[in-house]
């Protein structure tokens, strides 16, 4: 498996999967982008940056395009997707009948299934066969910084100990620094839920209730990721760790996130179509939300800030009678 550090197949050339082919390349490892559109892929082979998404950052020589997956598959047993969440069956539906028993699958993706509400690592078993070996990448990443080079640290999960430390490998940098785990649906479940908690930050800060309210909803968020991680058998050390409380502190505080802008659209007053066709990517929070509450109910977990989250994005509540219900619950100890 060493051929994990010089060649790696990307599928999705929108910000985020643009920025790791732009990391791996950099390392020196062999990248081929692909992506849905086949005019846009055939435009960054051009063009050689991503003008969309990350303008003015040039390709490395190392990173080429293709809009074929079969030239994907041929390039690298490690396959790393990065398309959105409701788009990563059918990506696996559509290289099934490429892929040997040597093609590793690692994704990037952040969020459930759309629907079914089913992790990605369930949702990939179904598909390729319970005895698949995978690995996923998180952490707290704007696409933007990990372009650009700056400094930045994430999780890198895998069922296979040495998948990880394959995948850690290709990504580590001077800029760059990668843990491992085996905690695979930790780092999944803090990937997704941060994304609805950012919502939610978003909107207390576009409602204008200052610093003390972003810092609690925060602080209970984080206990929500880690009474649902509990109840679904993660680890407690990967809910406090990077994929956790790392990435909910990122998107919650900073404008990158496109989940909270979307909570900051949604708490000015704008219309949620409105507020998304602004964003102009997926915003893979409004898409978790339900699930995400589905998830809590059958698990039996307490999850009020997410709760509330999902009534305002599919039960059109106010997000001012939202904050008020949050506010007015029966008073009870912290722990």
């Amino acid at each position: 498996m060493s051929s994990c550090l010089s060649r790696i197949s990307v599928y999705g050339a929108g910000s985020w999967g643009t920025a790791l082919a732009l990391q791996l390349a950099r390392n020196g490892v062999d990248v081929l982008l692909w992506d849905y559109s086949t005019e846009h892929i055939d435009t960054l082979a051009v063009e050689r940056v991503n003008r969309h998404y990350l303008p003015d950052i040039p390709f490395p020589d190392k990173l080429q395009c293709t809009p074929k997956v079969e030239e994907l598959v041929e390039h690298s047993i490690c396959q790393l997707v990065v398309v959105p969440s409701h788009g990563f069956r059918d990506l696996l539906k559509k290289i099934k009948p490429l892929l040997t028993d040597e093609h590793r699958i690692v994704w990037a993706t952040k969020g459930l299934e759309v629907g079914s509400g089913k992790l990605l690592h369930e949702v990939l078993c179904e598909e390729l066969g319970s005895e698949s070996q995978y690995g996923v990448v998180s952490g707290p990443t704007f696409a933007l910084e990990v372009a650009k080079g700056l400094p930045t640290a994430m999780t890198a999960a895998s069922n296979e100990e040495s998948l990880a430390s394959l995948v850690a490998r290709a990504f580590q940098g001077d800029n760059f620094r990668v843990y491992t785990s085996d905690d695979v649906l930790g780092v999944e479940l803090g990937g997704a839920v941060k994304n609805v908690l950012a919502i939610a930050a978003g909107i207390s800060d576009g409602l204008g209730y200052g610093a003390n309210a972003r810092a609690a909803l925060i602080t209970r968020g984080l206990a929500e990721i880690s009474r649902l991680g509990k109840a679904m058998g993660a680890n407690h050390n990967t809910i406090m760790g990077l994929a956790g409380v790392g990435d909910l502190v990122l998107t919650c505080t900073d404008n990158q996130s496109r989940n909270r802008r979307l909570g900051l659209a949604l708490g000015q007053g704008k219309e949620m179509d409105a507020a998304i066709e602004e964003i102009g990517q997926a915003v893979e929070g409004y898409k978790s939300s339900h699930s995400i509450n589905a998830l809590a109910e059958k698990a039996g977990v307490e999850m009020p800030i997410c709760q509330q989250v999902h009534g305002i994005l599919y039960k059109g509540m106010s997000p001012h009678i939202a904050v008020r219900e949050l506010l007015s619950r029966e008073q009870k100890s912290e722990y």
